[in-house]
């Protein structure tokens, strides 16, 4: 080895001489890919000349991701711009909320930026325009308008860089147009509405504060109108502001419009109006729409359609038949189709029928059609829903699923993956009339089992079940969902938390620890959601999933067994040992004890980044949570909902910023009692990445449409 400095001392430590360096520059250039960007840069490129030359290659340093590099600190960012900045073309910074608003401004030192996403970071009118008057090549740009936003200070070197723009993503805090009005030549707009009704002293905001706020939007070039909007009459309100331009004259090029609204959203005048335009003048590629606007109209009929993509009809009343009429058009080809949104479609898999009830058996031959039109499906919710298979052979829900080779992320009801017929390994359902003591827990809810025997039910694959059968198939699935049809968060958006919940479907009693064992054949499973599972009995199905799945990276667990009863703590704790890939869990369960021997289990998982913890009535050890934060160093969201006292909650927030914050400056915490009146309060703090992404529960499979912005 040359003492030059080419070559590190810890490589000719190497056996046989061979070490990293001897690796083909394209080998090395991909294997950097995988570096943050910090680290490539600041770290790896001091290493040896070779690796300083190839930090600095243009493919690693025209794209720059930080979101979710929560170890990125504001020295960091400033080296970083100031070794590489010139040369950066795309920069991610979502959701770096820590980072000061002087420090995000040395993003205008990057003068080559084509795409920038600031998202999540704190920027003021004055900062945006500064920066953003240096970004002359600009054309791609996502920002949060937040309250004291005001367009006038922006600048005219600002409004020319806008004028420019292609790209904006832009979520709303606050009444306002933002910086729309100066887009001019707009081609994709996504705005994302988190306006809260009061301001925090309790003042009602209204839309008409944006009145006279700006001119009128530029719409003539949109392609792509996406809007999704939190729980809120304000939040429509607003939207209803941007839609009326639309409704004037519709964009001759547009190609996906896709609304995305929780609860009704009336239909008015302009929007019906909107409708009839779209319907006449464009061909649609991606297609969503609010419930209320498609419930009893034609207007899906009148619709065009070029080679769709996405489509979601998500709590809409579309009964199979329609589905097959005026969407798939008879069942012909649409190949082109990747995700499909029927979350909540009670009746899209039956004909139609006034006198059917939800539980009622599916039509077959409607999934039947469906599968084969939309043969390369890789993303499909058919979530919030009772789906039941009928008796007959390959007239089964899973068994016609298994024909969707390409599937990458699938949401299923619980009930929808029972066999037609009962098991045998399955403990029977006891009589809803008496809740039963059980052990030493809380009595069990009416409607589920009592305490089982805990020789019965053991874990492991079962070849004959269509559940294990579907996951053969579909062994490249990354994400996968099993969500009760009557499940409910007892934490919504902005309303106090529920308190009671619906009991489980009857059938999801034929789903127990066999089937949650048979999802350990996926092992390119990243993403995992289990809730309301009522007849878990051990969890012993978790044990083989931590085994066999080493990709999973985010896990969320809801209302598993019996509801009066933790019962699958000493699977979990096994469990957890194993997921060594692990950044996310959420749990959400009743009476659950956060303990010592949980946090100890926890505490394994050396890559979790984010802990979020919901039960009515649980409890915490803070000894236990405190010791688990100084273990894993890399945790920087802690969020516990429990019964524990406000006193006790408030008491081991402080010691826990007080004890890492200084060393974490991404550290998120919030310990609050799940009951309490001051709950919602306390949400609207929670940075918007973490509420979305795991303090919220929610179903996530084909919510957008694939690659909607970065």
């Amino acid at each position: 080895m040359s003492g030059d400095g080419d070559v590190p001392p810890a490589a000719a430590a190497v056996a046989g001489g061979a070490h990293l360096l001897g690796f083909s520059d394209e080998i090395l250039l991909h294997i950097l890919t995988h570096v943050p960007s910090t680290d490539l840069v600041l770290n790896v490129r001091r290493t040896c000349r070779k690796l300083a030359e190839l930090c600095l290659d243009k493919s690693l340093t025209h794209t720059v991701l930080l979101q979710k590099d929560y170890e990125v600190s504001e020295d960091k960012v400033r080296q970083l711009v100031k070794e590489i900045g010139q040369e950066i073309q795309r920069l991610n910074l979502a959701g770096c909320y820590w980072l000061p608003g002087s420090t995000i401004e040395h993003v205008a030192r990057c003068r080559s930026l084509v795409k920038v996403n600031l998202s999540g970071c704190p920027l003021t009118s004055l900062r945006l325009s500064k920066m953003l008057s240096a970004l002359q090549h600009l054309r791609s740009l996502a920002i949060d308008v937040s309250p004291g936003f005001d367009a006038s200070q922006l600048s005219g070197e600002c409004k020319a860089t806008l004028s420019r723009v292609r790209e904006l993503k832009q979520t709303l805090f606050t009444p306002s147009y933002g910086v729309v009005p100066c887009c001019t030549s707009l081609e994709k707009l996504l705005l994302y509405f988190e306006i809260l009704d009061r301001t925090r002293e309790g003042a009602i905001l209204s839309g008409q504060l944006m009145v006279g706020q700006s001119n009128v939007p530029h719409y003539q070039h949109l392609r792509v109108f996406y809007a999704r909007l939190a729980p809120g009459y304000i939040n429509q309100e607003v939207v209803r502001l941007y839609l009326a331009v639309l409704s004037d004259r519709t964009p001759e090029n547009l190609h996906a419009f896709l609304i995305s609204v929780p609860g009704s959203f009336a239909e008015s005048g302009a929007t019906k109006n909107l409708l009839d335009s779209m319907a006449r003048n464009v061909a649609l590629d991606a297609l969503q729409l609010p419930k209320s606007w498609l419930n009893g109209s034609s207007l899906l009929q009148h619709m065009k359609f070029n080679n769709p993509f996405y489509f979601s009809f998500s709590r809409c009343a579309l009964s199979g038949g329609h589905l097959i009429q005026r969407v798939i058009d008879g069942g012909k080809d649409l190949r082109s189709l990747a995700s499909l949104n029927l979350s909540g479609c009670v009746h899209c898999l039956s004909p139609d029928s006034l006198l059917r009830k939800a539980e009622d058996d599916i039509d077959s031959s409607i999934l039947e059609t469906l599968v084969m039109a939309c043969s390369n499906l890789r993303h499909l919710n058919l979530s919030a829903a009772h789906h039941h298979s009928a008796e007959g052979p390959g007239r089964h829900l899973c068994q016609l699923l298994a024909r969707l080779r390409h599937l990458r992320s699938l949401s299923l009801p619980v009930c929808s993956i029972a066999d037609s017929a009962p098991r045998a390994d399955r403990a029977p359902a006891q009589p809803a009339m008496h809740a039963v003591p059980c052990g030493f827990g809380k009595k069990v809810r009416i409607g589920v089992q009592a305490c089982p025997n805990p020789f019965s039910g053991q874990a492991g694959p079962q070849p004959s079940s269509v559940f294990w059968s579907l996951l053969k198939n579909v062994s490249f699935l990354e994400r996968l969902e099993l969500i009760g049809s009557n499940f409910s968060s007892a934490m919504p958006r902005n309303e106090p938390a529920i308190r009671n919940s619906l009991p489980p479907c009857s059938r999801a009693q034929n789903v127990g620890d066999s089937e949650v064992a048979a999802i350990g054949q996926l092992a390119f499973l990243r993403h995992l959601t289990l809730a309301q599972l009522p007849s878990i009995l051990t969890g012993s199905g978790l044990v083989s999933i931590g085994l066999q799945c080493q990709q999973l990276q985010s896990l969320s667990l809801a209302n598993l067994g019996m509801m009066g009863k933790v019962v699958y703590m000493s699977a979990l704790s096994d469990m957890l040992k194993h997921c060594k890939r692990l950044k996310d869990l959420r749990l959400e369960q009743p009476y659950f004890s956060a303990n010592a021997q949980f946090f100890q289990a926890l505490s394994q998982c050396s890559a979790l980044q984010r802990l979020c913890l919901v039960s009515r009535s649980g409890t915490l050890q803070p000894e236990a949570v405190l010791g688990f934060m100084a273990r894993c160093l890399h945790v920087v969201v802690c969020h516990m909902f429990t019964g524990e006292s406000l006193t006790t909650c408030k008491s081991l927030q402080q010691s826990l910023l007080r004890s890492f914050q200084a060393e974490r400056p991404a550290l998120n915490v919030v310990i609050f009692p799940l009951l309490h009146e001051g709950l919602t309060d306390v949400i609207r703090d929670v940075p918007m990445v973490h509420l979305d992404e795991i303090t919220l529960f929610k179903s996530r499979v084909a919510e957008e449409p694939p690659n909607l912005w970065w």
